[in-house]
């Protein structure tokens, strides 16, 4: 039996993907005054809200989870159709969107008892989460179970990585997020800041004094992964995820390549543009690598 693949727009992914995957994908919504929300895509695009945040340094803005009720708008044409439905969401150590698909489920489900919905907390942000997503999505499309493909998934998060850096923490702090990397004075001494997204949270993994060379660090960071773990490159999905400069972004991009395909001959690296979901949290320079293992050495 056929099944649906939703996720929260954390997920970041491109209108080419979502429609190569057939995925259905719920928007969170931005707000830059605490009055006016827009849905993230559909009401305000991604470059705007990038541009409002360089022009307005001072200015922080906030999300809005998918509320119980959109979860359901979303779960119920599915369930009509008596279609299953595997719903990925953002990691709940950032947000409440898992919760809040998790309880408009049980509400479908108490109501429709004959409903099948998952609900996967992704541990997973951005990149990670759409290269989870992805995965899901190529299950669906290469005809694995239902069943198969929630077992998958719950084993495949634990390899989800980002290996990033950020253009100060200040939005970390501003927005709460600081977790364990309150001990970085960063600010103080400008020292960029690495940083590891795992298991849903966001890790200290060292600091840099340029931009350029903490940039190349997430590399490192990457690399030291598949050594310490004795993985294989071959068997992980990559993305290179950007901020605002899309040409530090590309240059990014094209160093990550020539790194991963000396390891692995003519490995895809996707490169996405990071939302304003993780955006406001991290700052318009945010940059760094996803990884996830691939849904086949799971079978």
């Amino acid at each position: 039996m056929d099944y649906k693949i939703i996720s929260d727009g954390c997920c970041d992914l491109g209108k080419d993907v979502i429609e190569k995957y057939q995925l259905h994908v719920i928007p969170f919504y931005i707000s830059f005054d605490d009055e006016t929300y827009y849905k993230e895509i559909e009401e305000i695009g991604i470059r705007e809200v990038y541009k409002r945040m360089v022009d307005n340094p001072d200015v922080y803005p906030k999300t809005s989870l998918p509320s119980v009720q959109n979860y359901i708008d979303a779960f119920m044409p599915y369930v009509k159709e008596n279609m299953p439905v595997i719903c990925i969401c953002f990691t709940p150590s950032l947000s409440g969107s898992y919760n809040s698909a998790c309880n408009a489920r049980d509400i479908v489900c108490e109501e429709h008892p004959e409903a099948k919905i998952t609900v996967v907390n992704s541990e997973a942000a951005t990149v990670s989460q759409g290269l989870m997503v992805i995965e899901a999505g190529r299950m669906r499309m290469d005809g694995v179970p239902y069943e198969t493909c929630v077992r998958i998934l719950e084993e495949m998060k634990k390899t989800n990585r980002i290996f990033f850096t950020v253009g100060s923490v200040d939005y970390l702090k501003h927005g709460g997020r600081i977790g364990k990397l309150a001990g970085l004075a960063t600010s103080a001494l400008s020292l960029k800041p690495l940083i590891t997204l795992v298991n849903g949270d966001i890790e200290a993994s060292g600091i840099g004094r340029s931009r350029k060379k903490t940039v190349l660090k997430t590399i490192s960071l990457m690399k030291g992964y598949f050594k310490d773990n004795g993985e294989s490159m071959e068997d992980y999905s990559f993305a290179v995820g950007y901020g605002y400069d899309m040409e530090e972004g590309r240059e990014f991009y094209d160093k990550v390549c020539q790194d991963v395909r000396s390891a692995v001959n003519g490995k895809d690296v996707s490169f996405i543009q990071i939302g304003a979901t993780i955006a406001v949290h991290t700052g318009p320079h945010a940059i760094g690598i996803g990884i996830i293992k691939q849904y086949e050495h799971y079978l």
